[in-house]
């Protein structure tokens, strides 16, 4: 067991060294404030203090962890070996910064407390985040430091016991849009065939008399060919249906189909089903919980993970909402149009509620890829590089690669054949 000699022992600590040790690093530990307890550890062990014990493994810590609530806090960049870092500490620490104070930066989403202007669906803008400017975004830096850390500390106790971890792949396909044309209603599927033919989009109208005649040839429905392809390369699948009614940002088929429910029971039978929430949920907690009890009922089974709509994370209500709702898991934390580890990590965490400071029982699963952010590449094979340029990333740490792909843009007519890139993608990256 690594011991931890620390003079205050506070929610922020405990959930930022269980995250680096326990979950990422297979490293038991255990904590103390009693130096003679700590001298008298025989095992690996580190004093997180401002000044060293004896001769131990040291790490200078910085007071972030120690304090309470939102403040003002100046963040001077620096580097350790080449990977960038913050909350520099002085010589006579082991590692150039505080790795813990850091960490915690990141994973809690602190920057996302500060005030910002928030973008036209109320999201916490890329650009304004400390990775981006200081170009990490790509980077999972948290379990890079992990590792870097583990490093130092084997050299030091080099009979350390930590469990080795695998690289994993998951891909979630967002399921807003099940199908383009078919099962839309006589309403909804008049107006749209109106509306085409009097903005002489004829290509459209003659895909929706093809649809009208064989809905199995709806642009969006390639369920079939996803799970066959996901099989067959044993890919870790999910598939998050929207399951709402129809309003201004969410126009699925109607919850009622009894086309669109066998749909999603054929998937439930092959994947794990779970629920994008609407965009009105967003602030509605009992819609919320209706949508999730709705697709319940279809699914025959409780719905624990869900995906907000435009990947809307609102820190803390957004997963105080999902708590309340009983989600166990969740699948938005990321950016839409730029790729990279919106928290600065490749592994899945528990959410930290500052305003409360406690850590709140939902596990947040970071992805590094949303399909949006990649329709602006310059063609297929530079998609396929950037991919492959954060799947090493990941790789590296044995961390787990989340893609974040819709059936919508894997059936659209683009100039990228998507559901071909995407199936190089996964033959490339699923192993």
């Amino acid at each position: 067991m690594l011991l931890i000699y620390t003079h205050k022992i506070t929610p922020r600590f405990s959930f930022v060294m269980k995250q680096l040790f326990t979950r990422i690093l297979g490293v038991e530990i255990g904590f103390t404030t009693t130096v003679e307890d700590f001298i008298k550890h025989t095992g690996p062990k580190i004093t997180y203090t401002k000044q060293p014990l004896q001769n131990e493994f040291f790490i200078r810590s910085n007071d972030f962890l120690f304090e309470q609530g939102i403040n003002d806090i100046q963040i001077s960049m620096g580097s350790w070996d080449g990977v960038p870092c913050f909350f520099n500490t002085g010589e006579r620490s082991n590692i150039p910064f505080d790795i813990f104070s850091a960490s915690f930066y990141l994973l809690s989403r602190y920057e996302e407390y500060l005030p910002h202007v928030k973008d036209i669906h109320g999201r916490f803008p890329p650009k304004e985040s400390l990775a981006y400017k200081h170009d990490f975004l790509r980077s999972p830096v948290v379990d890079l430091w992990a590792f870097k850390l583990l490093d130092a500390l084997l050299l030091k106790f080099p009979d350390m016991v930590y469990a080795k971890r695998t690289y994993n792949y998951t891909s979630a396909i967002d399921v807003t849009t099940s199908h383009c044309f078919a099962y839309r209603g006589f309403v909804r599927g008049t107006a749209g065939f109106l509306l085409d033919l009097f903005t002489l989009k004829l290509w459209r109208v003659s895909k929706r008399m093809g649809v009208l005649l064989d809905p199995k040839r709806d642009p969006y429905d390639n369920f079939s060919e996803l799970i066959d392809f996901h099989k067959k390369n044993k890919v870790n699948s999910m598939f998050f249906f929207q399951f709402a009614d129809y309003s201004t940002y969410d126009k699925n088929v109607s919850p009622n189909s009894n086309h669109f429910k066998f749909l999603i029971k054929s998937i439930a039978d092959y994947s794990a089903v779970s629920l994008a929430a609407s965009y009105g949920s967003f602030s509605d907690i009992e819609l919320l919980r209706k949508e999730k009890k709705r697709l319940s009922s279809v699914v025959n089974r409780s719905v624990n993970f869900s995906r907000m709509r435009y990947n809307r994370v609102d820190v803390p209500e957004t997963y105080r909402n999902l708590v309340d709702a009983e989600f166990t898991d969740d699948y938005t934390m990321g950016y839409t149009h730029e790729i990279g580890f919106r928290a600065g990590t490749c592994t899945a965490f528990h959410f930290y509620d500052i305003n409360l400071e406690i850590q709140q029982p939902i596990r947040v699963h970071p992805f590094a890829i949303h399909d949006y952010a990649l329709v602006n590449g310059t063609g297929e094979a530079a998609i396929l590089e950037e991919v492959g340029m954060l799947y090493g990333k990941v790789k590296q740490v044995n961390g787990t690669f989340i893609t974040i792909f819709s059936n919508e843009l894997l059936g659209g007519s683009q100039k990228v054949n998507w559901l071909k890139l995407y199936q190089k993608m996964i033959e490339k990256y699923n192993v």
